[in-house]
């Protein structure tokens, strides 16, 4: 769960232009600009090139998503206004030329319409000072390893230095498509975590979901399931491998993945441990509930307006989770957000195209799912951590049932760490919107309770 949040707003966003208001050749080179969704402001970067017979073709990139390039199609150029397509994520840009503000002005179709300007030049850098830089004072090794039929995951191990066989963790992502590096708004945090426990001699095992990256597999179809029976598939390489210690291998999880982690540890006791970083304890239902009503009051939104909304997402939420027949649940929820849609005044086929999530049969199974019997058949070491200012996973709401369900283990952690977000960076407020505006990717002292605690427990076996 790097949330419904980033999951929403990853689906929602990436997008550019093409095409000049002059010529076709004005519009050759690089462009920026920002896009804001749901309140997340994301750096889009576009490059167009000319192509044979002055055709212009090109690419975009959203790099607080994903460094990759996406291609752009059907670019066009009529009368001064630019339009194009993005196939691949079901967007349209369309735009004019600005002569004042030597800009392209437009907007950004995908379900609704979003302003962007795109000016010259590069995507502009943000400053990440905890980004581990190159040579690294350990090995690095890229890998794959089989899944599912159809499944094939590509990921980067990190060794520490020396003979081993080393304790290793597997880091499992948080909610939405995410890399190996579970990158985020310019921040890579599993890159950051893996760099710090490798050098403390923990070997890390980090992986692509599948679908994305270097993955194979399709992400779309994927559940909450699926992604156990890849991070089980992640445990059997490493103990297949000499230089690691198959009797000290752990999870960490975040997130989602932190849901994750013990679904794949209740069905193996042999796990040395596992790690929950912001991982639920409370019911989806009710931890999305509270997320929700989290989120609203930090920006304001009038109390009103939050039990409004509440109304309609609690009757989605409950009817996904509680309606057998999958097409008649679709059918239900459909309605439902017609009935919002009509209050708040939006167009119906614009919000369920916004909602789009809601459809997919990852969020039916994570909606119905409860943490807590998978983490009272834990009986090997788990360390919970929750930041006390994370609005997607309340620290408040979900470490008490953490702990509760893990009163039968004798080796259960529960910390909640001061000032600290739902990526774990210090955070006055905790709003999502601030992730990408906040340098630190992973603060110290969580990097540090995380470390300190795995080393001991790895060491005591």
């Amino acid at each position: 769960m790097k949330s419904m949040l980033q999951r929403v707003a990853a689906v929602s966003a990436a997008a550019l232009l093409t095409s000049s208001a002059a010529s076709a050749q004005e519009a050759v080179g690089d462009w920026n600009g920002l896009l804001q969704v749901g309140g997340v402001e994301l750096r889009i970067g576009v490059k167009i090139e000319a192509g044979e017979g002055g055709a212009l073709t090109g690419s975009i990139t959203s790099p607080d998503q994903s460094p990759g390039d996406i291609p752009i199609s059907d670019a066009r150029m009529d009368q001064g206004k630019l339009s194009f397509a993005v196939p691949m994520i079901r967007g349209r840009y369309e735009g004019r030329w600005d002569a004042a503000q030597g800009a392209w002005n437009g907007r950004w179709i995908q379900g609704g319409p979003i302003p962007l300007t795109l000016a010259k030049g590069p995507v502009p850098s943000r400053a990440r000072p905890q980004m581990p830089a190159k040579p690294y004072p350990y090995r690095e090794e890229e890998v794959a390893f089989d899944s599912a039929p159809g499944v094939k995951l590509a990921g980067t191990l990190t060794l520490p230095e020396g003979k081993g066989p080393f304790p290793a963790a597997i880091l499992i992502s948080g909610s939405g498509a995410q890399d190996r590096d579970e990158q985020l708004l310019g921040h890579r945090p599993f890159l950051v975590l893996a760099d710090h426990l490798t050098r403390r001699g923990i070997a890390v095992l980090r992986y692509d979901d599948r679908g994305y990256g270097k993955s194979t597999g399709r992400f779309q179809d994927a559940t909450s399931s699926d992604f156990a029976v890849d991070a089980a598939a992640a445990v059997a390489f490493l103990r297949d491998r000499k230089d690691i210690d198959t009797g000290r291998i752990g999870l960490i999880g975040h997130s989602e993945g932190g849901m994750v982690g013990p679904m794949v540890a209740a069905k193996d006791p042999t796990i040395a441990f596992v790690v929950l970083l912001a991982g639920p304890g409370a019911p989806s239902r009710e931890l999305m509930a509270a997320q929700r009503a989290a989120v609203a009051k930090a920006r304001g939104i009038p109390p009103e307006a939050v039990a409004r909304n509440e109304t309609f997402a609690g009757r989605i939420d409950t009817l996904l989770a509680e309606t057998a027949d999958w097409e008649a649940a679709k059918v239900e929820v459909t309605k439902v957000v017609g009935q919002g849609a009509a209050v708040v005044g939006v167009p119906v086929e614009q919000l369920i195209a916004a909602n789009q999530l809601l459809f997919t049969p990852w969020y039916r199974e994570f909606i119905a799912h409860d943490p807590r019997p998978n983490l009272a058949k834990l009986r090997m070491p788990v360390l919970a951590v929750n930041g006390a200012n994370d609005l997607q996973v309340i620290a408040g709401q979900n470490l008490p049932a953490i702990r509760e369900a893990l009163k039968a283990n004798k080796d259960a952690t529960v910390i909640e760490l001061p000032g600290l977000n739902h990526l774990f960076q210090t955070s006055a407020t905790g709003d999502p919107r601030d992730y990408g505006r906040i340098e630190e990717t992973f603060a110290p002292a969580a990097l540090a309770t995380v470390s300190d605690w795995v080393r001991a427990r790895a060491a005591g076996r």
